[in-house]
């Protein structure tokens, strides 16, 4: 017989990491139709601690200014749950140790990688990508212009889902807070207010730690 918690633990659960530096509506379409396309039952977004693709090439916001954006946008979308999980392991973050331990919390799930078409090419490059290419199967979010063929991902087990274009980027993102544009129907409306609040990417601006 099952126990209560047997029953209500998630038997599908995505995961969808991100800089996040900020999270915007194109992030949270292609998950929220990621989780549609793949009958998931929960949705992982994880802020990456030490994003090590990126830290050379741009100032990356605090990690914990970014999971608390996060947490502030998708608060109350039901299956989307924000995941400080590299940022509570520290150092630099590398999704294969993710997966572990989120295979260790939810021993009976299949584990599931959200990835953009971009990212799905550069798979090769990412640590230890053969033993993670057997430990996940893989959601490719394919846009209109920016697709990935499943020959070009030999090796993994693989879903597609198809979602809108949508030409938002963080870098965008953060020019417009910087020039005083409008942020409207771009990002959510805590995000908003939580960077109007902050002065979260204006020059001098400093914000201080929770802790």
């Amino acid at each position: 017989m099952s126990t209560r918690d047997e029953v209500s633990a998630p038997k599908r659960i995505g995961i969808f990491g991100g800089t996040f530096d900020p999270v915007h509506v194109g992030h949270l379409v292609a998950v929220v139709n990621a989780m549609h396309g793949a009958s998931l039952d929960k949705v992982l977004m994880v802020v990456a601690n030490v994003p090590w693709q990126k830290e050379r090439t741009r100032a990356i916001s605090p990690a914990w200014v970014r999971f608390a954006l996060l947490k502030a946008s998708i608060d109350g979308v039901q299956g989307l749950e924000a995941s400080d999980i590299e940022i509570r392991r520290g150092g630099k973050s590398y999704t294969i140790d993710t997966v572990r331990e989120t295979s260790e919390r939810y021993p009976e799930a299949e584990i599931f990688l959200i990835v953009g078409a971009d990212a799905a090419r550069g798979l090769a490059s990412w640590e230890r990508s053969e033993r993670l290419s057997e430990m996940v199967t893989l959601i490719v979010v394919n846009r209109p212009g920016t697709s990935v063929a499943a020959e070009e991902l030999a090796g993994w087990r693989t879903l597609f889902v198809e979602v809108p274009a949508i030409d938002i980027s963080s870098t965008d993102i953060r020019a417009r807070v910087r020039e005083n544009r409008p942020l409207d129907f771009l990002l959510t409306r805590e995000t908003i207010d939580f960077i109007h609040r902050s002065g979260l990417y204006l020059e001098g601006s400093q914000i201080s730690s929770p802790e």
